[in-house]
């Protein structure tokens, strides 16, 4: 598994992001997304107003029912350089629902009140219109580490891409102690593939369950 952001350090990219101005304001709650709610980019790409819960207070839900991945105009039938799909791992037209924290709901709501949505309902576009590309995204999130980052950092894998930050969200779930099916359920992945590719992080909570186990039998034997 590649090396993954702090949540210091995730807030202080997005951040970066933020001072971008015009070139990367837009993509904060973007990557706030990936980073909170374990979205994959193609997942925020298709978000749009009518999926989101988006309260004054507390949690919210975002209801995931597509992507849009980025594939090449040749590889698409209306020569548009990506395509709407069902969600990854899921049937069509189902609906994978994610519990948001205030943070990244208090995120959304500014995002929408500064920038709106698209006549579809989108909630994200590139700075001149259409869907958000990897290559902008991507050239606001390298200028951003090489912000925050030192330069040791910067030539590490540290948060090296934006998708990055799903396996960040992922790992703090795990490490948060929140359950491996309720994990898989909100990142929309099998629990064999996190016990696969997260195997470093749950090692370390075996040990802590192990005390915690040891604990409660302890207190029920006094």
């Amino acid at each position: 598994m590649r090396s993954v952001a702090t949540p210091a350090q995730a807030r202080a990219l997005l951040d970066a992001v933020r001072a971008q101005g015009s070139r990367g304001a837009h993509l904060v709650a973007f990557f706030a997304c990936i980073y909170y709610a374990a979205l994959r980019p193609e997942e925020v790409s298709m978000l749009s107003a009518d999926q989101c819960d988006l309260p004054a207070e507390g949690w919210g839900r975002l209801m995931l029912a597509g992507s849009r991945p980025q594939v090449g105009s040749a590889w698409t039938d209306d020569g548009k350089p990506y395509e709407e799909r069902q969600l990854k791992h899921r049937a069509r037209r189902a609906v994978r629902p994610v519990p948001i924290p205030p943070v990244l709901v208090a995120l959304l709501r500014a995002h929408v009140d500064a920038f709106g949505t698209t006549h579809e309902g989108w909630l994200f576009t590139a700075v001149r219109g259409g869907p958000v590309r990897s290559q902008e995204y991507g050239a606001v999130w390298k200028e951003a580490r090489r912000k925050v980052l030192t330069s040791a950092q910067v030539a590490s894998p540290l948060a090296a891409i934006p998708y990055d930050l799903r396996h960040a969200c992922v790992s703090f779930w795990l490490r948060s102690g929140v359950s491996l099916a309720e994990t898989a359920r909100r990142a929309g992945q099998s629990v064999a593939v996190l016990q696969r590719y997260y195997a470093k992080v749950l090692d370390g909570e075996e040990e802590r369950m192990n005390a915690l186990i040891e604990q409660g039998l302890a207190e029920h034997e006094a």
